[in-house]
């Protein structure tokens, strides 16, 4: 039997994982095409067993843009959509590999390993006064906010913008990859998110 490969091109057995904290919820196995019809969807943690890679199709699905309000958290361009979202995935995948030589989804490993945030702040009310707290992330939510963060990136790139989502997606992750804190939205989300803790402590 041959090997199986996502999307018959790349090989998801050798990718190392290097933050001990992720590795227990990125779920990498080899699969063709990256789509379990939701079946985790009424089990609890069932996401985590999702492919790293269905987990950002799904994402991709609604393009994750959500400033102030909740009506503007889905561009709704994709919304359903699952076969154009994976579409956009694999040309993205593509162009990481033309623009590295590596294998993409080791690029987008690392870029959801330098997104992923560590401390964050939550509400706290003590004798009628409501307070922010600094709290640590599990590694669960950790994985949440880096894919929702890589994601609304790309689809701020690609907004009123010529290039196309699959292009913006592969730079965030390019980007977010090389920790580049000019270019990748993910680095900035994470870095605030993690200062406002730091002053919460």
């Amino acid at each position: 039997m041959p090997e199986l490969k996502l999307f018959g091109k790349w090989d998801v057995k050798n990718i190392e994982i290097k933050s001990p904290a992720l590795r227990q919820v990125i779920t990498l196995r080899p699969e063709y095409i990256p789509h379990t019809h939701g079946r985790h969807e009424h089990k609890r943690f069932g996401k985590l067993k999702l492919s790293l890679v269905e987990r950002f199709i799904n994402r991709l699905m609604g393009q994750g843009i959500n400033y102030g309000n909740k009506a503007s958290m889905f561009t709704n361009k994709n919304c359903g959509k699952k076969l154009r979202a994976m579409k956009v995935m694999k040309r993205a995948l593509e162009i990481i590999e033309l623009k590295t030589g590596e294998n993409p989804i080791q690029v987008l490993v690392r870029a959801v390993e330098n997104a992923a945030v560590r401390e964050e702040t939550t509400r706290v009310m003590y004798g009628g006064i409501l307070y922010f707290q600094a709290v640590d992330t599990s590694p669960s939510r950790s994985l949440d906010l880096a894919i929702r963060h890589i994601v609304q990136g790309a689809a701020l790139k690609a907004n009123r913008n010529p290039m196309t989502l699959e292009e913006a997606f592969a730079e965030e992750v390019i980007a977010t990859a090389n920790y580049d804190r000019a270019r990748s939205h993910a680095i900035k989300r994470k870095e605030e998110i993690e200062r406002i803790a730091m002053s919460s402590r």
